[in-house]
């Protein structure tokens, strides 16, 4: 028994250190861009590729990586994924010029895409129902805890080092997990090796990847510019080749059955709410405490690290409350606090102060912290076994393409808002009502997943997963 629980402590260590490495990636640019256009003589359309390739590359991977959970054992798509990233890592670090570091991003962005679902995954397989939510507390602290700390991390090296320190800082930690994980880790996962079918992946990679780049496009440059029309309808059509393929495959790389089930397809447009919110809000404060108040990019980031801590700290707490309680009167609560919180985003001045916005952020986060993980494991408690790795990456990718909607809906929001605001004369500051206004729309988003929230009929005790959880206690020693 001591060494099946020394086993998947050393599991749940690896998949955390290797997942947080990998989410960081994803801000971590976000404040190296000016060292980097300066050195490499890029403008800023092109160095905000850094950023956009690897949300893209990321968005294409997650929904793959069912099929790849299903192909290989845990040990050898961990360690593949994790090699492919160190290389991208490196890649990037010692890139020559502008092309061969946004090659080190693909390449990082690869094996990163597979980390959070695997990791979802395994942390479903390797605990019992009754212990579900403290694992998944420990998700939810990396998920909130990573992107946070990304720009001010990035901040504090471009400013006193070079940028290339921060793929070097990275590095160690990645090889370090590779070693530890080609000795410790074991498979945990059901490897049914299904077929590989080309056409579902190119369907899906143009489908994910054509949604992704079209509304990062739109919140860049408008929704009529060319680009943006042409990537989302392809996208759009993609994803509808590839849903009726799934549907009639035999062995789907992606069950869209999961819907069936359902708490499900509830937990998952929650999910994409709290997470729109979360990014649409990251998105805002710092555009007006920066653009509108002339705060300091250091400032705006200081405001928002309270919160990031909040959600860090609350994460493996509030896991660990979902175990006792379940997940009905967390989330109501955390969806009032939440909406609530969004409210108080609605009246900004020029006069609101520093302490405010920090402190009514770090409730929100608060509020989010709620809802985001307790939602996402109720949903995924309700699987059978075989279906778990769909359900993961299936919520994933639900997420990452309401992040990329929302930030696209709130910045046309924002600046349609100002330009009508332009030609009232009552209206003294024209960009603060815009912000404003996108703010109504992140409160009211908020309070229409409260409403969804009130008709979900949880059960805590019943779920397709009951009759596994014996099996889940031994699982982690199988070696393949």
């Amino acid at each position: 028994m001591e060494s099946s629980s020394f086993k998947r402590s050393t599991i749940v260590a690896l998949l955390l250190a290797g997942s947080f490495i990998a989410i960081l990636n994803q801000t971590l640019m976000i404040t190296a861009i000016p060292p980097i256009m300066n050195e490499m003589d890029v403008t800023a359309n092109s160095a905000q590729w850094l950023t956009t390739v690897f949300m893209c590359v990321n968005g294409i991977m997650i929904p793959i990586s069912a099929f790849l959970l299903q192909r290989f054992t845990t040990r050898q798509l961990f360690i593949t994924a994790m090699s492919v990233f160190a290389f991208g890592t490196l890649v990037a670090g010692i890139a020559p010029n502008f092309p061969t570091l946004l090659l080190g991003r693909v390449i990082q962005s690869s094996g990163a895409g597979v980390m959070l679902p695997l990791m979802t995954t395994v942390f479903l397989m390797i605990f019992p129902i009754n212990k579900r939510g403290a694992a998944m507390g420990l998700i939810g602290l990396v998920i909130s805890f990573a992107p946070a700390i990304g720009p001010a991390l990035s901040g504090w090296v471009t400013s006193h080092y070079s940028w290339r320190l921060l793929f070097f800082i990275i590095l160690p930690i990645a090889i370090i997990d590779i070693f530890v994980a080609y000795f410790a880790l074991r498979n945990v996962t059901e490897v049914t090796k299904p077929k590989l079918d080309v056409l579902s992946i190119i369907f899906s990679s143009l489908g994910f990847g054509g949604l992704l780049y079209g509304f990062t496009s739109a919140g860049n440059f408008g929704w009529l510019n060319p680009i943006t029309i042409l990537t989302i309808g392809t996208g759009v059509l993609s994803l509808i080749l590839f849903i009726t393929r799934q549907l009639k495959l035999k062995q789907p790389m992606l069950e869209f059955r999961v819907f069936k089930y359902p708490i499900f397809p509830f937990a998952v447009i929650i999910g994409m709410i709290a997470f729109m919110g979360l990014i649409g809000i990251e998105t805002l404060i710092p555009l007006y405490m920066q653009e509108m108040r002339d705060f300091t990019a250091f400032e705006a980031g200081l405001a928002l690290l309270p919160g990031a801590l909040v959600s860090g700290i609350m994460a493996p707490i509030i896991g660990r409350l979902f175990d006792k309680i379940g997940a009905k009167w967390i989330v109501l609560t955390g969806l009032t606090i939440l909406t609530a919180s969004s409210f108080t985003f609605t009246n900004l001045g020029v006069e609101t102060s520093f302490t405010y916005i920090t402190v009514m952020y770090a409730i929100r986060m608060f509020g989010l912290v709620m809802v985001m993980m307790p939602v996402q494991t109720a949903a995924l408690n309700q699987l059978p076994k075989h279906l778990i790795p769909h359900g993961a990456a299936m919520d994933n990718t639900m997420r990452m393409i309401a992040a990329s909607v929302g930030t696209a809906i709130l910045v046309t929001v924002l600046t349609t808002s100002e330009q009508l605001a332009e030609q009232n004369p009552a209206i003294a500051t024209p960009d603060i009502y815009g912000a404003n206004v996108s703010f109504i729309v992140v409160a009211v988003l908020s309070l229409i997943a409260l409403i969804i929230a009130l008709f979900i009929k949880y059960d805590k005790k019943e779920s397709a997963n009951t009759e596994v959880t014996q099996q889940n206690k031994n699982v982690t020693v199988s070696n393949h």
